[in-house]
């Protein structure tokens, strides 16, 4: 009796799928949908304080780095994420400069938390930040502050670095949110197709690998959980002290 009702039940299953792949959509059904397709993971310091943390949805995608040494790290980090996912710059525009006030609430977050309580004069953190706007013209636009990295990998073309690292050996990251009352991030807009990928890196992968075995890895061509295991290996082959965060996506239009 058993067998004949999982037979019954599986046959079911089988007729739905057919039905839902080929059959006729219904007025005002969804078809093709642009999104990011990501996958994400954080390998974790040797040194034991976190810092980094990252969100990754439909169209927006954020890493932040708290400053490295310190154990307000990830506290830095998780408020400007906070304070990104608050303001969901996905819907509120369509402009660099709407991306530029989503960064600049991230530092007024950080920056005022800081203020407000003398046990956390230290909240530092960099942001990388990127929002898919579909479209007919489908385009990437990002934001940057700090000292992180993010690539754009065109289909059948060489990676390219979209953002410009704001390094410093010692101490906090230039430019870094809550470093300082201005702030003056690092915004532009990419094209994209369907085939691209996109990937943001914090500075421990950066100060890890190297940007010349970071094009290799992202030159293979594999699949983003394929290339995010590439990047756990090599990680793990020289073992950071400090957080690396990896997040790779893929613009997808099915």
């Amino acid at each position: 009796m058993t067998v004949f009702v999982i037979s019954i039940l599986i046959g079911c299953l089988s007729v739905m799928t057919v039905r839902g792949r080929r059959g006729q959509w219904l007025t005002g059904m969804p078809v093709a949908r642009a999104r990011l397709v990501a996958v994400g993971g954080t390998y974790e310091g040797s040194h034991g304080r976190a810092s980094d943390a990252y969100v990754i949805q439909e169209r927006l995608i954020a890493a932040a780095d708290g400053a490295a040494g310190t154990e307000l790290g990830h506290t830095a980090a998780a408020l400007a994420l906070g304070a990104v996912v608050a303001g969901r710059p996905q819907h509120a525009g369509t402009r660099e400069q709407d991306l530029e006030e989503c960064a600049q609430a991230a530092h007024r977050a950080v920056r005022n938390a800081a203020l407000r309580n003398p046990a956390m004069p230290a909240l530092v953190s960099t942001l990388d930040l990127i929002v898919l706007d579909p479209g007919e013209s489908p385009r990437l636009r990002f934001a940057h502050v700090g000292n992180g990295a993010i690539w754009h990998c065109a289909k059948g073309a060489p990676p390219v670095p979209l953002t410009t690292p704001h390094r410093s050996d010692d101490g906090p990251p230039p430019r870094g949110l809550g470093v300082s009352a201005a702030l003056n991030p690092e915004v532009g807009t990419v094209p994209i197709r369907p085939g691209d990928r996109v990937v943001i890196v914090t500075d421990g992968v950066v100060r890890a690998l190297g940007a010349q075995r970071m094009t290799e890895l992202l030159t293979e061509g594999a699949s983003p959980v394929a290339c995010l295991d590439r990047f756990y290996d090599e990680l793990a082959a020289v073992e950071p002290k400090e957080d690396a965060t990896v997040v790779i996506a893929d613009f997808v239009t099915v």
